[in-house]
């Protein structure tokens, strides 16, 4: 009973963090036991895995719910020059904020220069799975034919299936709807009958968010299982194998979330950016061990709305979009993996296909979805710029797929900082938070 109410009292980040480096310790523990036969390694995370698999579950059983109440409710609750001028902001920020992670990737990519000397012998187990990623990636459309033809589904299948751009193009669609309605006749009957269904619809994202803090409190379980399954199958043979490719990202992604991010929030806010930055830590952290955007957009709208003072349509328009289109550690993450080719087969990368590489990063990154190990698949597309063999583009994708399990969980981090950052700063611009209000 005093560990439950020792449990109950503590701060959740406290416990998250406790938890999450408990489970690193204990997953490096178990590998090397594993590595020097003493141990089942698979055996036992086998029984550790479904703690950690639940939370994901949970999280995403949450997630379309909240989507689909907050915008509606946002759409509905704004003028519709507002609901434009809103829409038009986040979107330009989220590509400009894009554009910028792909530059900077490059950049970093191509100052570190990432080579791996043994690649064929490293990436010879992933080669199969790679072969099968290709055929599958070879008839299907681009990433920005994917979204347009996503856009529009029965709803039902949908919600049900979680294919979030049709959810939200749906809700959308429905708030604006219902606002339209109740503006035409704010008398008529219709429009009482309208706004009695959105106040309805507010107390069911307020039962929502209840279950969210209910999860939060299973979360450094969670947490604990999800980093113990990590390091116990993988160790610390992810960086032995691949230094400088790891060494490149995790720097890349350090620097975007800690250094870039921060210069955005004090030029636009003129706050303290690591203070702003720490009320995020959240949804941050969220994302490092689920690797899913998706997993963490409950967290991230909490967040956003109880303390960075996001007013509530704001944050359930532009997180929701954010968690399917913006993926800031993706146009990161993919150059590194460019130029690591480059360096392989031996060519140089002209300014042209440099400048090609960044368009193509920016458009991948919006096909990347908020599933973990979703960017994967789009490096087949960003090394078609440089004209490969199916064979060397296996060969790239198999190395990928090697590192992946610790690279995602930074990319991911980066993807969800990118989120917070732009809604909190679009907020503030077009006086959408809480303080504007009073």
């Amino acid at each position: 009973m005093k560990l439950f109410a020792w449990y109950r009292k503590t701060s959740l980040i406290t416990l998250n963090l406790s938890g999450f480096i408990l489970g690193c310790l204990s997953g490096l523990i178990l590998w090397k036991l594993g590595d020097a036969g003493l141990c089942n390694t698979p055996a036992v995370v086998g029984y550790i895995a479904p703690f950690g698999n639940i939370l994901v579950s949970m999280l995403k059983m949450i997630v379309i719910p909240i989507i689909f109440a907050s915008l509606i409710g946002g759409a509905a609750s704004l003028p519709l020059t507002k609901f434009g001028k809103m829409g038009l902001a986040v979107v330009l920020w989220y590509l400009a904020t894009s554009l910028f992670a792909a530059v900077f990737g490059s950049f970093i990519a191509l100052l570190f220069n990432p080579s791996l000397s043994d690649a064929h012998t490293v990436a010879q187990s992933m080669l199969s799975q790679a072969g099968q990623m290709m055929k599958s990636a070879g008839g299907s459309n681009s990433p920005l034919l994917n979204i347009l033809y996503s856009l529009f589904m029965n709803p039902f299948q949908a919600l049900a299936e979680g294919h979030f751009l049709s959810v939200i193009v749906f809700a959308i669609l429905l708030g604006l709807a219902a606002r339209c309605v109740i503006e035409s006749d704010p008398d008529a009957q219709t429009a009482r009958f309208v706004q009695q269904g959105l106040d309805l619809l507010n107390g069911f994202q307020a039962v929502i968010f209840k279950i969210v803090d209910w999860v939060m409190r299973y979360f450094p379980i969670g947490v604990f299982a999800l980093s113990t399954h990590c390091f116990a199958l993988y160790g610390a043979k992810l960086l032995s194998s691949y230094f400088q490719v790891a060494l490149c990202v995790i720097c890349g992604i350090s620097l975007m979330i800690f250094i870039c991010y921060p210069i955005m929030i004090f030029l636009f806010c003129r706050q303290n950016p690591y203070k702003v930055l720490w009320q995020m830590r959240e949804p941050i952290l969220t994302a490092f061990v689920t690797r899913s955007s998706a997993a963490a957009l409950p967290v991230s709208l909490r967040t956003a709305e109880e303390k960075l003072g996001v007013r509530n349509e704001l944050a359930g328009f532009s997180l929701s979009l954010g968690a399917t289109v913006n993926m800031d550690g993706v146009c990161v993450h993919l150059p590194v993996f460019a130029v690591l080719a480059a360096n392989l087969f031996g060519f140089t990368m002209t300014p042209t296909q440099i400048f090609f590489l960044i368009i193509s990063v920016v458009f991948a990154s919006v096909g990347a979805g908020g599933v973990p190990g979703g960017s994967i698949f789009l490096l087949f597309l960003v090394l078609d710029n440089f004209h490969l063999t199916a064979a060397q583009s296996s060969l790239i994708v198999a190395l990928a797929l090697g590192i992946n399990p610790l690279l995602d969980m930074f990319e991911t981090a980066c993807n969800v900082a990118g989120d917070n950052v732009c809604t909190y700063i679009v907020s503030r611009k077009i006086k959408m938070d809480n303080s504007a209000e009073k």
